[in-house]
């Protein structure tokens, strides 16, 4: 678990990743586990951010869990500050110079990257 402060000069990550596209779930395990997630976040003082890897589906048809984990997340938009695509997530994009803003740089290596197959979420 990440621990507030810094780790030998370098910022400790906010940021809880979970991996729900390996191997391949069930619409229903999906959703209790980005549940599961979001309720880590609140619950850990460390942590604001969800990275959720859900994979960008192959032949451009996308992803079926992208399409869940992005569906889940606007039925439950209330719960969260803001919700950038990984497509989006970088330093030009105005949530993410929020996110920042407020939250402090912190070490991502997905930032910037344009991943089609993470989406962020910032938990309120």
């Amino acid at each position: 678990m990440p621990e507030a402060g810094f780790s030998s000069g370098v910022p400790m990550s906010p940021i809880l990743t979970i991996d729900v596209a390996h191997p391949p779930r069930s619409p229903q395990v999906v959703e209790e586990e980005l549940l599961d997630a979001c309720s880590e976040v609140r619950r850990v003082p460390t942590l604001r951010l969800l990275k959720i890897i859900h994979g960008y589906g192959g032949a451009g048809r996308g992803s079926k869990t992208k399409e869940v984990v992005r569906n889940w997340l606007f039925r439950n938009k209330q719960r969260f500050n803001s919700v950038i695509e990984g497509e989006r997530y970088n330093l030009s994009d105005p949530e993410t110079q929020e996110l920042r803003k407020v939250l402090g740089t912190y070490p991502d290596t997905d930032l910037g990257s344009a991943n089609p197959g993470i989406t962020l979420v910032w938990i309120k």
